[in-house]
């Protein structure tokens, strides 16, 4: 039963005038009129009429024979009239109690209607009634009825449910294994998966109810197959308890259970997968366990395809009676609601293979693979036997049922892979994804037999569909595939199992793929390899898997189907994105349509997908409906289809990520594309032009990152990008940045906006560049303004514009605008340029602390106070700022008192955010702040009084945080101070350096693994701001230091500051400071004259580091809170230009 709708109808003109019911009537379809005059009539019906059982006898009959599929009759006349006839229709007129039914059931059914609560009530509350005090022999048709009112109302069904589903309940004793009568044990499992049955956002059938359903769908799939009774009415009673199975996953997230739980759902599953296949032998344990070997199952296929199949041991064995009563059940069969007689027809069609099909067609692509196995037992044939049987109608039905057991079983499958999480199925992939084949062994039953020898197309691309679900997101549990050359050893390791199970899968779907006849079947394997594609490591197995693949495709682009040539496309741009770039990939992109090499010229998949995109569609590959698609009525040279042509952009985009190298040659025929496509009146074409601009955009920027890998000399590559961006600023770019109607574009042309080359920027007219930036600081006040201060931030770090003081000063004015902006993402955007905008400060610190207005200048420290109050994702950034801002600080605006207030509060800010539970990324923005702030000489660390609270926050950090990054930074800042007096007193002092001690001693102690991997780095970072403190050290401190110096501690911190304290590199210039160490040693005499002389060369080292000792050793060791690309550090402004996440 399909999934019904609330049906409404347009009110008649003859309703909306008032006219009489006569107009109404004649206004009305036949259909229409016929309904309402019956239900007239039935409404005027009195129980003490004389002739009521005549009269109820003929209205049933006239209402049941009417076909309602497309009626407009609204649903509260279904529940008045439905109502109305079960009080005239006593439950001791059992004739009329199953036309009742059967009119219940065809009404709810073809017209898809849910009927309301009191309806609900009285009508379940009358088919009780009947099933206590009718024959037998109507029960059937009672539940048929219970199941289509009850159908995804189990929630309202409360009244009823001890009644139905008790431990005494109607359905639970006609669905028990000992019900003999499996015709009404069927009608009741139907019944209660209609019950299980829930709508998206609505309530779902309460617990115990839920598990007691659940029970009985588990318990009739597990029970044997009757030695007595009708083939297609157990296939009805199978397909009604794996709907039921599926309906309860679906609104249920699954939960740890018994241990056999999952494992006897999955066996049952697998079971009914092959559930009637031809020259399938079934043998599939009842529980599969976890394990990456192979099951105990001893499966054997039949090759043989001249026999006729015995799909059922009862098979061909239909009484004559039995034969009548199925197709009495057929008519009224709720399975999957009512099927009409051609639907049947037309599926027997696709499940029984006609004589000799299409096999000469396709052997000649069989034997472009290698060492290929014969076609599908599916291609083959059906003998004379088959075709000259005389119960071959009754043969086909029973396939029919079975090739629909075999599609719920997958369906069941796909809603079981939605509530059970992926690592724990992990376990079970051996059960149906295939192994490498054994020589001599026996075939075992997989996924993929089905999608080979299945004979139904609709199970086929079911199965792809499971295995499509089955390896999406799987690339975290096959990156353990490893494929070696080597001799087999005594055992086999998972990453060759796993290695083998990709290889057989690729030359599997190799053979569906140029087997396959169906579109919509082959459309679903070729999704399915691109699934495969995406997920497979093949950076860590043989090359040789892309090119078959790559070559067995190719012919597909020019298919008559348009689904079949979308999913194409789709597969090319996974084989081009799948860890890119791939050596056989790059190779195969650089051969010809003839297959050779082409070293020269453009790519011909470039080539293809801008053809697919700008050149008109071949006549001679139209599409099956051609006559209705838009394509066609415009003529000749109509365009592909729109699908086409958006695969064919984002293949390209791909491209251009993946393997720029091979397509910059066309970077101009590229511009003209983009241009094209935002010249375009589609919205989707314009906005996939802009994404592939975009792409261009970041692919120039990474190639020029990238010292010394450039394909082509600079000054070659720097004209070729130039003239790019004036072709692309010239066109319709600009147009679709001011497009209002279409706020996604115009969020897509700013980021490409962003995304141009510095270098390239400073080389345009300055018309361009003047209109760049003036259209980005424009709609920073519009309503797009996300993207449009997202790429103010990339602007503030060209070089070409941090002089440009009118530009940095519209720019900190238009961000200062966004931070107050009600959207958090329009906050986060502008914090992300505000942080960039300050890093722009401190690189032209000399010449923008003289231009920058001491207003604008405190409206920025306090927007950012303000901002680091905000959500984590704007904090981030705004602490960030805040460290910058107060390095930026000059003397002069430090002593006026309108500044005093405002940075204390950004100190404290800064402070309570490292003390703060927030996210660690914030935490160590904050220490890298503080670290920045520190090294502001005008702000008298040390004597402020702030200055307490800032080392309490940062010795807490890097004492006892528990991430790694937050401890290096935090760190990092405490070795900023160049002189002694900005650490204060001799107690803060010996805080500080005991504060280092303890996290050097704790630095290789994690509770977290992902730690371990900065525990080095920590190290490093904490012995160089020990020394740093050593080297600074006055004969008052020595105290402080007695403790950590001497004994074993002290012996075992000088092995960790002699081995981890060297820095990367020493400066070349700057005066060694005096080291006072041979007073620390005078007074420490425990140590011994080679410490000393090891310890003081250290320190020496130390002090020999450029502007005035160690201060900037936050900054050399690690990049401080580079993570998310939130913190950039001034040698290389340039990273700020990655979006933040």
């Amino acid at each position: 039963m399909t999934t019904p709708v609330a049906v409404t109808t347009r009110s008649s003109p003859a309703e909306k005038l008032g006219g009489s019911m006569a107009d109404q009537e004649s206004s009305f379809p036949a259909p229409h009129a016929q309904f309402r005059g019956r239900c007239r009539r039935l409404g005027g019906l009195q129980p003490s009429c004389p002739e009521l059982r005549t009269e109820l006898n003929l209205l049933l009959d006239q209402l049941i024979s009417e076909n309602y599929s497309g009626a407009e009759i609204r649903p509260e006349e279904i529940c008045t009239l439905l109502t109305q006839a079960s009080r005239l229709v006593p439950p001791s007129q059992e004739h009329l109690v199953v036309k009742l039914c059967q009119l219940i059931h065809q009404l709810l059914n073809q017209l898809q209607v849910i009927v309301d609560e009191p309806t609900l009530d009285t009508l379940v509350s009358y088919t009780c009634q009947a099933l206590y005090s009718c024959s037998p022999w109507t029960h059937p048709e009672v539940l048929l009825a219970m199941s289509a009112l009850v159908y995804a109302n189990g929630p309202q069904c409360k009244r009823h449910l001890p009644e139905l589903l008790g431990p005494s309940g109607l359905l639970m004793r006609y669905s028990a294994p000992s019900q003999p009568d499996m015709e009404l044990r069927q009608a009741a499992v139907h019944c209660m998966s209609s019950l299980c049955m829930g709508l998206p956002g609505k309530p779902c059938l309460e617990q115990p109810y839920r598990g007691v359903c659940f029970k009985t769908f588990l318990q009739t799939l597990q029970c044997p197959r009757p030695p007595e009774g009708d083939d297609i009415v157990y296939c009805m009673l199978l397909q009604s308890a794996l709907k039921g199975l599926q309906y309860y996953l679906n609104g249920e997230k699954w939960s740890s259970g018994p241990d056999d739980l999952l494992g006897s759902i999955l066996g049952i599953l697998k079971k009914f997968m092959f559930f009637g296949v031809p020259g399938v032998i079934e043998e599939v344990p009842p529980v599969l366990y976890p394990a990456p070997l192979s099951q105990y199952d001893s499966v054997t296929v039949v090759k043989s395809s001249t026999a006729a199949p015995q799909d059922t041991p009862e098979a061909g064995r239909v009484s004559a009676s039995k034969k009548r009563k199925s197709h009495g059940r057929d008519r009224k069969s709720g399975v999957e609601g009512r099927r009409s007689e051609a639907e049947d027809v037309q599926e027997e069609r696709e499940v029984v293979p006609t004589r000799g099909q299409a096999s000469d067609r396709w052997s000649p692509r069989v034997q472009l693979v290698s060492g290929a196995t014969p076609s599908p037992s599916w291609k083959k044939g059906s003998s004379d036997s088959e075709v000259s049987d005389p119960e071959g109608g009754m043969q086909g039905k029973i396939r029919l049922y079975q090739a629909r057991v075999r599609l719920s079983s997958l369906h069941c499958f796909l809603s079981l892979l939605k509530c059970v999480e992926k690592r724990v199925l992990f376990g079970y992939w051996s059960s149906f994804l295939p192994d490498a084949p054994t020589p001599g062994s026996a075939s075992t039953l997989t996924l993929l037999t089905i999608v080979l020898k299945d004979p139904s197309p609709k199970v086929r691309a079911g199965s792809l569909q499971v295995l499509s679900a089955l390896l999406d997101g799987s690339r975290g549990f096959l990156s353990t595939a490893e494929d070696v050359s080597v001799p087999r050893q005594a055992f086999t390791p998972l990453s060759a199992t796993l290695a083998a199970s990709l290889r057989e899968l690729h030359r599997s779907l190799s053979l569906a793929l140029l087997a396959e006849s169906s579109p919509h079947t082959l459309t679903q394997v070729i999704k399915c390899l691109a699934h495969l594609v995406c997920n497979v490591p093949y950076q860590r197995l043989r090359p040789g898997l892309l090119s078959p693949l790559w070559k067995q495709i190719r012919p597909y682009i020019r298919h008559r189907d348009v689904n079949v040539r979308v999913s194409c496309l789709t597969l090319l741009g996974a084989l081009v994105s799948a860890q890119a770039p791939l050596t056989e990939v790059a190779q195969l992109l650089k051969s010809g349509d003839g297959g050779g090499a082409s070293e020269e010229g453009p790519c011909w998949l470039l080539q293809l997908c801008m053809c697919l995109v700008t050149k008109p569609r071949d006549g001679a590959h139209s599409d099956s409906d051609s006559a209705t698609s838009p394509a066609h009525r415009n003529g000749p040279a109509a365009m592909e289809p729109l699908p086409v042509r958006l695969e064919a952009m984002q293949v390209l985009a791909l491209m251009v990520k993946g393997y720029f190298s091979l397509v910059h040659n066309s970077l101009l025929e590229l511009g003209h594309l983009c241009n094209r496509c935002l010249g375009e009146e589609d919205a989707y074409i314009q906005l996939h032009g802009s994404k592939l601009l975009q792409e261009l955009g970041s692919a120039i920027t990474q190639l020029y990152r990238a010292e010394g890998d450039s394909c082509l000399p600079l000054p070659q590559v720097s004209r070729c990008v130039v003239q790019f961006w004036s072709n692309v600023l010239n066109g319709p770019l600009t147009a679709a940045l001011q497009d209002e109607l279409h706020p996604t574009l115009q969020t897509s042309a700013c980021d490409a906006l962003a995304s141009i080359l510095p270098q390239a920027f400073s080389q345009l007219p300055d018309k361009s560049q003047v209109m760049c930036m003036t259209m980005l600081l424009g709609l920073t006040y519009g309503g797009n303004s996300a993207a449009a201060v997202r790429a103010l931030g990339v602007y503030v770090l060209f070089p070409c514009l941090q002089e440009d003081v009118m530009f940095v000063v519209d720019a900190a004015n238009a961000i200062l605008a966004c931070l107050t902006d009600c959207s958090s993402n329009v906050r986060t955007m502008a914090a992300w340029s505000l942080g960039n905008l300050a890093d722009t400060l401190i690189v032209n610190m000399e010449l923008l602390r003289s231009e920058v207005s001491d207003l604008l200048l405190l409206k920025m420290l306090t927007a950012a106070t303000q901002a680091s109050r905000d959500k984590d994702r704007v904090k981030s950034n705004a602490v960030r700022a805040l460290g910058n801002l107060l390095y930026f600080l000059g003397p002069e605006q430090i002593v006026r008192p309108q500044f005093s207030s405002p940075i204390e509060e950004a100190m404290h800010a800064l402070t309570s955010t490292v003390c703060s539970d927030v996210t660690m990324k914030v935490r160590w923005n904050a220490c890298y702040g503080l670290g920045n702030a520190f090294r502001n000489p005008s702000l008298n660390l040390g004597s402020a009084s702030w200055s307490a609270d800032a080392f309490s926050a940062l010795t807490g950090a890097v004492a006892s945080c528990r991430n790694f990054k937050v401890r290096i930074n935090s760190a990092a800042a405490l070795s900023v101070p160049p002189l002694r007096q900005n650490y204060g007193d001799a107690a803060q002092f010996a805080r500080v350096w005991q504060a280092l001690v303890e996290a050097l001693e704790g630095s290789v102690d994690s509770a977290d693994f992902l730690e371990y991997r900065y525990s080095s780095s920590l190290r490093t970072q904490l012995c160089q701001a020990l020394l740093h403190l050593l080297s600074l050290c006055q004969p008052e401190d020595l105290a402080g230091l007695t403790p950590s110096l001497s004994g074993h501690v002290g012996s075992s911190l000088v092995q960790h500051l002699t081995e981890d304290g060297s820095p990367a590199a020493e400066g070349k210039d700057g005066a060694v400071l005096s080291v006072p160490w041979l007073r620390v040693s005078a007074a420490l005499p425990s140590f011994s004259q080679l410490d000393a002389a090891l310890l003081s060369r250290q320190v020496r080292k130390v002090a020999r580091r450029g502007d005035g000792g160690a201060g900037g050793s936050g900054s050399e060791t690690v990049a401080p809170s580079r993570e998310g690309s939130e913190t950039q550090t001034e040698n290389n402004p340039r990273e700020s230009q990655i979006i933040p996440k």
